[in-house]
């Protein structure tokens, strides 16, 4: 976590105790001058309001400015919003996808309710409290930008009556030959089930059992450790088995078997095995025996970070991928996710065969853990970015309503997804639906079903020749 986030995360506490302390005194106020029996219910009131409108988790102000850059050659313009219309300065450059930025401020009750903006057929939602740089994602909404048909208005919140189009071209990579790193079974399908399963040659390469935090398990009569061999195998069939759904066939699925939330510790000492912390186990093959081809950590079964990056290399020999779908080193901050790219940028210059190009996502956030907020089948905005990123091209296809559904199926079957909330959870949503208008999915109660299933697939593009 960023100094800046140290210090905001300090500041929140400071001020959370400063109001717990008077909010204590002005209840025992009441209950010594007033009623006593208001004291219960003020605490009841205090504890339903904290669950509708301020248990989000926000590691920056509302009022921060996204900062995104975008590479020097990306066509641009200036739109103007009038009428409630966008409208545009020049003809449109060709690209498929479109960012818009602009300006966005929440009214009162967008400190309330969810701020939203309608943009044609679209919504997309923001912080409560919004007040600031914001980047909208037009993909798929070129022809009515075209004939000056887009509506945009804001609920909840007001757009600034200027903005700044940025129109990137990409080529369509479901064409090319794609290769899809997964840290962790599911990371595939929540990234990028609307890519795989349209692709001519695609593999997916999942790179450890999640075995952890098999607790759920453990009331099946086991042990923590053999509950967590349990849930490593159903992980990992999970890994090899939901790609078919997508149309990805068997013998281009690949599951490595090393051990969730060691990554890092292995890159570290890329000598030293590092076993599970939960199963007892340490030898990867235990999960590999439905893999379609042999990999050099077969040979002796270790759990080292050599083994994982000529595990990587080999694949790359391969499957000679064109494009690697991979977590976003600086966005994404899973420690897993960062040490795969990691592993995968090693494997690379390991390898005979070098891919041309990375598509980045982000499963996780640093930020905001509501991040894609509003909706299921809404679109996706840019995520915050309060600290600037690299300026990469952004690629972001459209999924049909069709594909949508497929991929909230996909995530059905994930063992790691299924099951209810736990009752606080599962409160806290009651309310948050009752005061705060918050709508949630029927094809799955995980919060991955909301965030994932969306109108958009979002990838940072990187070209590996630069």
């Amino acid at each position: 976590m960023s100094a800046r986030k140290q210090q905001l995360l300090k500041a929140h506490r400071r001020n959370k105790r400063m109001f717990l302390v008077a909010f204590l005194v002005a209840l025992l106020v009441i209950g010594l001058l007033i009623a006593w029996w208001l004291v219960p219910l003020l605490l009841v009131l205090a504890w339903v309001a904290h669950e509708a409108w301020f248990a989000d988790h926000l590691f920056y102000r509302p009022s921060d400015d996204y900062q995104y850059a975008f590479p020097a050659d990306t066509a641009r313009q200036a739109v103007s919003l009038s009428a409630g219309v966008v409208r545009l300065s020049e003809p449109l450059a060709a690209g498929e996808t479109l960012v818009l930025e602009l300006e966005l401020k929440a009214g009162w009750l967008g400190r309330w309710l969810d701020p939203y903006v309608q943009v044609g057929d679209d919504r997309q939602d923001f912080e409560r409290g919004v007040s600031g740089r914001r980047f909208l994602n037009l993909s798929g909404q070129a022809e009515a930008l075209q004939q000056g048909s887009l509506t945009l208005r804001g609920r909840y919140c007001a757009a600034g009556t200027a903005g700044t189009l940025w129109v990137m071209a990409s080529p369509d990579y479901s064409r090319q030959r794609v290769m899809v790193i997964a840290p962790h079974a599911d990371d595939a399908e929540l990234a990028a089930f609307g890519l795989y399963s349209r692709c001519e040659d695609v593999s997916i390469v999942t790179l450890t059992q999640g075995e952890i935090e098999a607790e759920d398990f453990q009331r099946l009569g086991l042990d923590q450790a053999a509950a967590a061999r349990l849930k490593g195998r159903l992980r990992s069939w999970d890994s090899l088995a939901i790609p078919q759904w997508g149309g990805v066939p068997a013998e281009r699925c690949v599951q490595l078997g090393y051990y969730c939330l060691q990554l890092p510790a292995m890159a570290a000492e890329p000598g030293k095995a590092f076993g599970s912390r939960e199963s007892q186990e340490s030898d990867v093959r235990s999960v590999r025996r439905h893999n379609p081809l042999a990999l050099p950590a077969d040979i002796d079964g270790q759990p080292t970070w050599q083994n994982l990056v000529g595990d990587l290399a080999k694949l790359l020999e391969h499957y000679r991928p064109e494009v690697l779908v991979t977590p976003h080193p600086e966005l994404d901050p899973h420690s897993d996710h960062v040490a795969s790219t990691q592993a995968l940028l090693e494997a690379i210059a390991l390898s005979n065969w070098k891919p041309k190009t990375f598509l980045m996502y982000a499963n996780h956030l640093h930020d905001n853990d509501r991040w894609p907020m509003g909706p299921a089948g809404a679109g996706i905005a840019l995520p915050p970015a309060i600290e600037p990123l690299p300026a990469d091209r952004l690629w972001s296809p459209l999924l049909s309503a069709d594909t949508q559904l497929d991929k909230a199926m996909a995530l059905a079957m994930e063992h790691d997804l299924q099951g209810g909330q736990v009752f606080k959870r599962q409160l806290r949503r009651w309310i948050q639906q009752a005061l705060a208008g918050r709508r949630w999915p029927v094809t799955g109660s995980n919060e991955f079903f909301r965030k994932a299933v969306r109108r958009h697939e979002l990838f940072w593009v990187r070209d590996l020749s630069d």
